[in-house]
């Protein structure tokens, strides 16, 4: 069967192809009666629109990219990334975009962008000055970033994340805690540095150290030098971070960077046989869902993954309509207690534990 095209519809129906374009593509610029005659037409027909061309033609793609840190296999290993894409979503659904996922290819982002037909991109901890940003650029293609280091000419969308951290750490320092291990996203070793949110809650954590003022004990690791770990946001990767935790020695607490590190870690004390919180302390950071279905529920910041993706890409519909947008939209974050936490283990007189 040939395909239909509009030059089928215009033979049946009079009308020239610019009409029939029309009628499909900018109905605002013909008649009522006549898209109605078109469309009756090219159902008869069985004509079915070519998206590439109406694409082509309309000078867009019709979808918007959010550009990955990891490839995809990888990238889904931590659930607070299918928050923020809930959140695109729900605006790509309610301004008939679609929502391409865009990993490096090869090991490189730029390569993922080069391919990419999309009408702007979200991306997630880009830095300014950075070559992907001055890429994306050379491309002329509006980009939001989520969780990026504010001071480019692009929207930022994201929380204040040293706060945060320092909100979480001071409620561990109150429980009076001063034996702690912190799981930091990244790699100690990483040729292009922390991340934005990764120093920015590092700064948080010690800010609190810093302004608890606990006493130094010599037995002790200093309530402003913890111990740090390094690991990928992932179950693994708290796992792995435990089993190095647990040799070096087991703090009273653990505060992990995101949620899905303290569950890593949760499942691999519980192996091991240690309590939570009768022998540990361990919060995380970001409320996933899953944080308050483990036993005990995870201590946490609550975060919100899926505003964060809603934001950035109202952000990005209003840059690729060329309307002016905020640069730098700051949404709020706050401390959740649940059962993880507790203070040190104090064996009491009666011989009974917390």
């Amino acid at each position: 069967m040939n395909r239909v095209t509009i030059k089928d519809i215009a033979r049946e129906s009079g009308y020239s192809k610019t009409t029939v374009s029309f009628a499909f593509n900018d109905p605002s610029r013909i008649g009522k009666d006549t898209r109605a005659k078109i469309l009756r037409i090219a159902e008869e027909l069985g004509y079915v629109p070519d998206p590439v061309a109406r694409n082509l033609s309309l000078r867009r793609q019709g979808t918007i990219g959010l550009l990955l840190p990891e490839v995809i296999s990888f990238a889904f290993f931590n659930p607070y990334l299918s928050q923020i894409i809930q959140g695109i979503g729900a605006v790509c659904e309610r301004e008939g975009h679609s929502l391409t996922l865009i990993p490096p290819i090869r090991e490189s982002l730029l390569e993922g962008i080069r391919g990419a037909a999309v009408d702007g991109l979200i991306t997630i901890g880009l830095e300014p000055g950075t070559e992907t940003v001055e890429f994306i650029k050379r491309r002329h293609l509006p980009f939001v970033t989520i969780d990026g280091r504010v001071g480019g000419d692009f929207p930022v969308v994201g929380i204040d994340d040293r706060r945060a951290a320092a909100l979480v750490m001071r409620y561990v320092l109150d429980l009076g805690h001063r034996e702690i291990a912190i799981i930091s996203l990244g790699s100690e070793s990483r040729d292009d540095g922390p991340t934005h949110v990764e120093s920015q809650r590092l700064a948080g954590y010690r800010d609190a150290l810093r302004d608890h003022g606990a006493p130094r004990d010599r037995d002790r690791t200093p309530a402003d030098q913890p111990r740090i770990y390094y690991a990928c946001a992932s179950m693994a990767g708290g796992r792995d971070a435990c089993d190095q935790i647990v040799q070096d020695g087991l703090p009273t607490a653990i505060v992990a960077m995101s949620d899905v590190l303290a569950l890593g870690a949760m499942e691999r004390l519980e192996i091991a046989g240690v309590t939570i919180p009768g022998e540990i302390t361990v919060v995380g950071f970001d409320d996933i869902r899953e944080s308050r279905l483990v036993r005990p529920q995870l201590t946490t910041i609550s975060q919100p993954g899926f505003e964060k993706g809603r934001h950035a890409a109202e952000a990005l519909m209003r840059l690729i309509a060329d309307e002016d947008t905020e640069r730098h939209i700051v949404l709020d974050a706050e401390l959740v207690i649940r059962d993880s936490a507790a203070p040190p283990r104090v064996i009491a007189a009666t011989g009974g534990g917390r």
